[in-house]
């Protein structure tokens, strides 16, 4: 299934060769989460020029051939610091690195994250922020602060999300995360809507005025498949892009809370909105798919 069509955006192929494999078509529903088709070709991050890492961070964040070394700086007007590589991109990749100490005995530590583009190339990293008590008492519904850094150990994007009780029979207690690229300025929210049955977001502006809608299905559970939220105009209409959580394999999916995502969007969006949608695929993940792997972490440490 081709992806969907974006005005005014990328007009040739939607997905460059050598990212999905060899085939020129566009990859069906969701994406191809093998990072481990061979080395990926030459690329560079656009970023300001400055001093190189700092001791101990060139070989983690730039020495790595899955890395993306900065180049020299690439202007553009309004684009918050760091974030300008976003503005040449229409999909990234989220997979969330697996945690030892969870998986083999179920304590809950902090999720840290890989966000990488198409070819499988590393551009960010995430890392949730909290307390011990905290993820063990909360749960899925816990608070947190998340850190994304570019490759060059900078802080880009902070995502701020509070704790919210879950009830689809109580409005007032919806969940909602704060975006800020750079760290400190708000770029946009993502706030649930309130439905019986359907996972339904807005996804708004620094003054919480609504620029998109996303949609998921009534069983947000990817039993042997993917799960698709729809990203959609601000009128919830036309189709333009999509948050994918695809299916991890039988043992991870049982075993772990460690889940793959990718995201879909217009070439030509807004970088501060394609910030804000990382956001979102967070805030799905803790609130559909963290909870399923606490349960079944939890059933194999007591059975």
């Amino acid at each position: 299934m081709s992806a969907p069509g974006y005005p005014g955006g990328y007009s040739g192929p939607p997905y460059p060769g050598g990212g999905f494999g060899d085939s020129p078509q566009a990859p069906p529903p969701g994406f191809n989460m093998d990072y481990h088709q061979g080395p990926p070709p030459v690329m560079y991050q656009p970023g300001p020029v400055g001093p190189g890492p700092g001791p101990g961070q060139g070989a983690e964040y730039g020495g790595q051939p899955m890395g993306i070394s900065p180049a020299p700086a690439m202007v553009a007007t309004g684009v918050p610091p760091g974030l300008e590589y976003l503005t040449l991109i229409d999909q990234i990749l989220i997979h969330q690195k697996v945690e030892l100490l969870e998986a083999f005995i179920g304590f809950e530590t902090n999720n840290q994250y890989e966000i990488k583009n198409s070819l499988g190339q590393k551009i960010y990293k995430a890392k949730e922020k909290n307390d011990c008590c905290t993820r063990n008492c909360c749960g899925s519904l816990r608070s947190f602060d998340m850190k994304i850094k570019d490759n060059m150990d900078r802080e880009v994007i902070r995502l701020i999300r509070p704790y919210r009780c879950v009830s689809c029979w109580c409005p007032c207690c919806l969940q909602e995360m704060e975006v800020q690229a750079p760290p400190g300025t708000t770029v946009g929210f993502v706030k649930q809507d309130w439905h019986p049955f359907l996972p339904k977001f807005s996804i708004q502006g620094p003054n919480k005025e609504t620029v998109m809608k996303l949609e998921g299905p009534c069983f947000a559970c990817n039993c042997c498949g993917d799960v698709n939220f729809e990203l959609k105009g601000k009128d919830g209409e036309q189709s333009i892009g999509r948050i994918s959580k695809q299916w991890s394999g039988l043992l991870k999916e049982v075993f772990t809370d460690t889940d793959n995502f990718g995201i879909q969007f217009p070439k030509d969006l807004d970088v501060k909105m394609k910030a804000v949608l990382m956001g979102a695929c967070f805030l799905i993940d803790f609130m559909f798919f963290e909870k399923v792997g606490e349960a079944n972490q939890r059933s194999s440490v007591f059975s």
